[in-house]
């Protein structure tokens, strides 16, 4: 009989009160608010912004129920959901975003570790509770045409043919941008990080500027499932939840051009008791990635992305599986990684990365059951990850990772790739159980401390498949 004790049970209980909780179906009875019965077309080219945003509104007012998404291709700007209002994308049903900046006005948000002013994604759910976005459409986030434009680039605007607004002009480029009502800002402004106002009013690129939406955010939110839907082409991350409380992603497709950049699968960010299953993620980033802020701004909101459980997902295409990092500041721990496949041209399946301005602690990460099918790596440690001028300063307490435990990874792998510490923060406590892979070049270990090598067994092609050493430099792969 086993026994879990300590953490290991804290974690075990969480993920069965998650499990109980979402296995109460939704009310019966809810409230169904169909779109097209709120004037948005299908067609492929109307705007339905404005239409789809007023069911929305009205289904809050009337005490709640569900936004439902028929058959059809309904294209929108930025959504803005309310206390009470769940999401149905049914069979056929598509929502497609536009690639016009101004549809997506810029909310206080956290984008890419730091509070700031950033652009709104395609759907917007903050501040909420118990809520379901769920079915089996699409939602689609126009990352193919929003090219590779950067935070502060500019692009083709889309032309739809007409809008449904009543006080939209016909073939207008884009309607006046949605405010986002106060609860999107929730919490206040980091001083600096406003961003730059034309005579317009709307926001331009800056700091706190503009870039590519991301496709389905949950902030600050506590009791969210979101299930069997399909994402295809995010223009930035796709399923991200941030300050997010208890929370399941099951069975969820993921799919982008591997010319987006940045189209990460999904972001778990400062967020605890988030349960991953059954999902299947081909993207241009990590399928899955673990963030807790960075820098000054995340050493100041500390708050930790902790107790997290991903199982049963494949990682296809993508620059890593479940990767922690690279915003550490607020630290990551107690995450399990269990029962998944990496396939051919994912970059490296188990992923730390981290920067000496980071600080923030690493700890508790088991990944277990996973088999690798042609990877480029196996593994990828590295505290020194994309030290691009101009580099941040180190934090007072650098980076630490440590007790992390690799237990039945097996496969065939390109290299079995590298685990990089700091000099003066080594990686402590790896321990490798079971591990057999076969790989044209072994693993290299530098900086690295207390490491339980017995289990891992490497049949390499060509030179050590082991080795070990020091240095003081940084290498990227």
């Amino acid at each position: 009989m086993n026994v879990i004790t300590g953490r290991g049970k804290h974690l075990f209980l969480c993920v069965l009160g998650l499990l109980g909780w979402f296995s109460v179906s939704p009310a019966p009875g809810q409230a169904r608010f169909l779109i097209t019965d709120h004037n948005a077309v299908g067609d492929g080219a109307t705007l339905n912004t404005r239409a789809i945003q007023s069911a929305i509104d009205q289904c809050a007012a009337s005490g709640g129920g569900v936004l439902v998404v028929p058959k059809g291709v309904f294209l929108t700007g930025a959504l803005f959901f309310k206390q009470g209002v769940n999401l149905r994308v049914e069979q056929d049903g598509v929502l497609k975003g536009t690639t016009a900046q101004a549809d997506y006005p810029p909310i206080y948000t956290r984008w890419e570790g730091i509070e700031r002013y950033w652009t709104s994604a395609l759907l917007n759910f903050v501040g909420m509770t118990n809520v379901e976005v769920s079915g089996e459409g699409m939602i689609d986030g126009s990352g193919e045409s929003w090219g590779n434009r950067g935070g502060g680039g500019r692009g083709t605007n889309s032309t739809p043919r007409a809008t449904n607004g009543s006080d939209a002009t016909a073939g207008a480029l884009s309607p006046a941008p949605l405010q986002p009502t106060t609860a999107t800002l929730c919490f206040p402004p980091a001083p600096g990080n406003l961003p730059t106002v034309n005579a317009a009013g709307v926001a331009v690129p800056g700091r706190g500027g503009l870039g590519r939406p991301r496709t389905l955010v949950f902030q600050s939110c506590r009791g969210v499932r979101v299930s069997g839907l399909h994402f295809k082409n995010e223009a930035c991350w796709c399923v991200v939840f941030i300050y997010t409380q208890d929370a399941v992603a099951e069975n969820l497709t993921v799919r982008a051009e591997h010319t987006i950049p940045s189209s990460d699968g999904i972001d778990i960010d400062s967020c605890r008791n988030v349960h991953v299953t059954g999902c299947d993620i081909d993207c241009n980033d990590d399928c899955i990635s673990l963030k807790s802020g960075k820098d000054e701004d995340g050493l100041r909101v500390n708050r930790p992305c902790e107790d997290i459980v991903i199982e049963k997902t494949r990682f296809a295409y993508g620059h890593g599986g479940a990767a922690m990092g690279s915003e550490t500041s607020g630290g990551i721990r107690n995450v399990q990684v269990n029962d998944c496949v990496a396939e051919a041209g994912n970059f490296a399946p188990i992923r730390f990365k981290s920067q000496p301005s980071r600080g923030g602690v690493v700890e508790n990460i088991t990944y277990r059951n996973l088999q690798l099918n042609n990877t480029r790596q196996a593994f990828e440690f590295n505290l020194e990850w994309r030290m691009v001028a101009p580099v941040a300063p180190p934090a007072k307490v650098l980076p630490v990772v440590r007790n992390v435990k690799m237990i039945n990874i097996s496969g065939t792998v390109n290299s079995a790739g590298i685990i990089h510490g700091l000099r003066d923060s080594p990686i402590q406590g790896l321990t490798f159980e079971n591990c057999n892979l076969t790989a044209q070049r072994g693993l290299t270990l530098e900086n690295v401390t207390n490491v339980d090598s017995s289990g891992l067994h490497i049949q390499v092609a060509a030179g050590e498949p082991l080795i070990q050493r020091t240095t003081g430099g940084g290498q990227q792969q």
